[in-house]
């Protein structure tokens, strides 16, 4: 078999050109780092880098709205801890209105210090995060959820909470469950004298003794005054019926009926009336102005005593949802933390998978690159031989 010197130099050189074509793309690859640099190098595994790069792109957006969420839930938790403390010192200034020994000066001063810890506390219930967004706004609010306006607080953002998710927690968290409802009295019912009372009486917030036989009803416990003995009388105003008639009074000594008690302390004169009515929901600022009110208005040791009393059971309630509030904030804060331990995790397996899919083994990048070198230089000797054969190069 002859083989003609152009089918030689023509194979020759298709091996030099395969070989530089093979060097180039492994030096191409060695530079990238990547095994893949195109679809058309490995279908499967582009597509599979693809997937893992998409996947880390969705987590990477759900850190960041994590991010926001839990930076929202720290400064929220950081001011509910802060009212509570208002809140604490002001019910310190409350009972010390209590004192008896305080005439209607001090009051007034200790009303003024009230005054301020409210207003202290209403402007942290309005607080917003670093996007200016209200920590207390719950579903949504584009500006301060809390109006403060002459007939008292009005929430003005969209009530309820939204529920944590598999990636996320809630941003914001419901203003009027926390501020807007805190019950009155002593959460079943309240007991106050009548303003128009011309004597000296007083009670505590009252008790349920049994809890099957309250009524829910509104009552009146009438005060009756003759030839020097003081009895009373329980009526039911809501159905018009007397409960209890007749019945003699001593100061310190509790009253009950319909499964409520409640202790009236005092000298009550001839017609004085105590309301009891079912207790209802009032506002944390609601509380805090009454109780001004009241330690402001009181001209009477007992009278200041009724407003403290009544102030202080209130405050209480209300300050029990701000540390719920600040539990259920820590909670969430606790998840955030799960969340995203789980996201880092995730995104270390998925860049894994990317790198499994499309990166080079340098070791073996290197060590290839090496091989096809040493082809290429062999392919270039080999041409640079087969040149050479030509009877032109033989003859004189």
């Amino acid at each position: 078999m002859r083989l003609g010197t152009s089918h030689t130099y023509d194979s020759a050189l298709d091996q030099l050109m395969k070989r530089q074509v093979e060097m180039a793309n492994q030096q191409e690859k060695l530079t990238s780092g990547k095994r893949v640099n195109r679809a058309s190098d490995d279908p499967t595994g582009a597509s599979q880098a693809e997937r893992a790069l998409t996947r880390m792109s969705r987590l990477e957006a759900d850190q960041r709205t994590l991010s926001l969420q839990t930076n929202a839930l720290t400064m929220a938790e950081s001011t509910l801890g802060e009212s509570t403390n208002l809140v604490q010192r002001f019910r310190e200034l409350v009972v010390s209105a209590g004192n008896t020994s305080y005439n209607t000066r001090d009051r007034a001063t200790i009303a003024q210090q009230l005054t301020g810890l409210r207003d202290q506390i209403f402007s942290l219930a309005n607080k917003t995060d670093s996007n200016g967004i209200p920590l207390f706004g719950g579903l949504g609010s584009a500006s301060a959820p809390f109006l403060d306006a002459t007939a008292g607080v009005a929430f003005q953002g969209i009530p309820g909470q939204r529920a944590s998710t598999e990636n996320s927690v809630p941003g914001a968290m419901d203003g009027q469950a926390i501020w807007m409802k805190v019950p009155s009295g002593n959460g079943v019912f309240n007991v106050a004298p009548n303003v128009a009372n011309t004597g000296a009486v007083w009670t505590d917030t009252g008790q349920v003794v049994n809890p099957g036989a309250v009524t829910g009803n509104n009552y009146t416990i009438a005060f009756t005054v003759a030839a020097g003995v003081t009895t009373y009388s329980v009526t039911n105003t809501t159905t018009a019926t007397t409960v209890a008639t007749g019945q003699p009074f001593v100061s310190g000594q509790a009253i009950a009926f319909d499964g409520l008690s409640m202790v009236v302390n005092g000298t009550p004169q001839n017609a004085d009336v105590v309301q009891i009515s079912p207790s209802t929901n009032l506002d944390m600022f609601k509380v805090m102005d009454d109780a001004i009110s009241g330690i402001r208005n009181a001209t009477t040791g007992s009278t200041a005593s009724q407003a403290v009393a009544t102030a202080l059971t209130q405050i209480d309630s209300g300050m029990d949802r701000l540390q719920a509030a600040q539990g259920q904030a820590g909670e969430w804060l606790n998840r955030a933390d799960t969340i995203a331990d789980a996201q880092k995790r995730q995104t270390v397996q998925l860049e894994a998978d990317r790198v499994r899919a499309e990166d080079l083994d340098m070791v073996k990048g290197i060590s290839d690159f090496q091989k096809i070198q040493t082809g290429y230089q062999a392919a270039l000797q080999s041409y640079a031989s087969v040149q050479k054969m030509s009877l032109f190069n033989f003859i004189n």
